[in-house]
């Protein structure tokens, strides 16, 4: 019987393949033999990890954003230590812009996915909101905790906040995304919000 590892093993490889096969071709165009044929492993081995289009797509989400926590604490350990309520907050919204390769594949493929599901019924079943959802739930317990440290605007609504922050970097990804505007051009816009909800001591 396969060990543990070597089914984690094949599910990364099968994840690996849908993601370059998504960012090369674009979504609407992958297929499960497609993505078998990318990965080097057969349809039925696909299916037999992921039944369906849409759970396989849901695991490459979720694998997209644990790589993108990893990031987040990457950047974190660069700065000080420890880090600043403020710093931490810039670091997570910083990691969520398209701005290398490896944010610019979850952002091209989490849109795809919000886009496909709005005439899929199968992935709009799907629990894919769930990543934002956590995403949206980590900042402003990170914006709580500012504000009782006292850094942050007292009458601030942690929880609108990060809902207003993550719209905000969701929609300037959009448009770093389409050349819209620079990555530069977008993390000034995100500082020009932060510079509003956190206090001058926490200013840069």
């Amino acid at each position: 019987m396969p060990r543990t590892a070597d089914h984690a093993q094949r599910k990364a490889q099968i994840i690996n393949g849908l993601i370059r096969l998504a960012t090369r071709t674009g979504l609407h165009a992958v297929t499960m033999r497609a993505v078998a044929a990318e990965a080097g492993v057969s349809v039925r081995l696909v299916q037999y990890y992921f039944e369906t289009k849409a759970q396989l797509l849901l695991a490459a989400l979720g694998h997209l954003e644990e790589r993108s926590h990893d990031r987040w604490a990457a950047r974190l350990a660069t700065g000080q230590d420890p880090p600043s309520p403020r710093e931490r907050v810039e670091a997570l919204l910083a990691e969520a812009l398209p701005t290398d390769e490896a944010s610019r594949t979850f952002h091209l493929l989490w849109t795809s996915c919000a886009m496909l599901a709005m005439t899929d019924p199968e992935l709009a079943a799907q629990p894919f909101v769930e990543g934002p959802n956590r995403l949206e739930a980590q900042l402003a317990e990170l914006l709580r905790q500012a504000q009782n440290d006292g850094v942050l605007d007292a009458v601030a609504d942690p929880y609108a906040e990060a809902a207003r922050l993550l719209a905000l970097s969701h929609g300037l990804g959009t448009c770093v995304m389409v050349g819209q505007r620079t990555p530069q051009a977008a993390t000034q816009l995100l500082g020009y919000h932060l510079d509003r909800l956190f206090t001058s001591s926490e200013a840069h």
